[in-house]
């Protein structure tokens, strides 16, 4: 009581409080992952970073999971992705991803999907690329698929 200071709790701690399973350790990344915004529209830094990756190098990821974060109109999830570029590189991806009824109930682990990061940051943050050319998709899947047969 007298003389005794309260542990003042960062984001984090109290992120991780509230939603154990959308810490570093639960969705399987390192300690350069920033985190998940609360609220992305809030966020100076989150609305920068998804301008940044909507413009973004193209890469394929492997859905692993996904945890809902919110339902206030289209559910808003954390998908969980083993990514690998052009340049061989692989790491897990991060999407915070609004998405609609319809293609939550189409998610399914082991998914692949087209994503976009930014290399010359690679802090575990992607986003679908859902405006992707099909062709382009295509032909970095044969690129991806030649370097792991060779």
């Amino acid at each position: 009581m007298f003389g005794a200071k309260k542990k003042k709790l960062s984001l984090d701690d109290v992120m991780a409080k509230l939603r154990p399973d959308l810490t570093r350790e639960a969705l399987g990344v390192g300690p350069d992952f920033p985190g998940v915004a609360p609220n992305p529209l809030l966020s100076g830094a989150a609305r920068k970073r998804n301008a940044e990756l909507r413009a973004g190098e193209l890469a394929l990821g492997v859905l692993v999971d996904w945890r809902e974060v919110s339902s206030d109109g289209s559910p808003r999830v954390v998908l969980m992705l083993d990514v690998e570029t052009a340049e061989g590189i692989t790491f897990r991806g991060i999407a915070d991803e609004d998405l609609t009824i319809t293609e939550l109930t189409r998610l399914a682990a082991g998914q692949t999907m087209p994503v976009r990061y930014r290399p010359a940051v690679l802090d575990h943050y992607v986003a679908l690329a859902r405006d992707a050319d099909p062709a382009r998709v295509q032909q970095l899947s044969e690129e991806i698929a030649r370097r792991t047969q060779a």
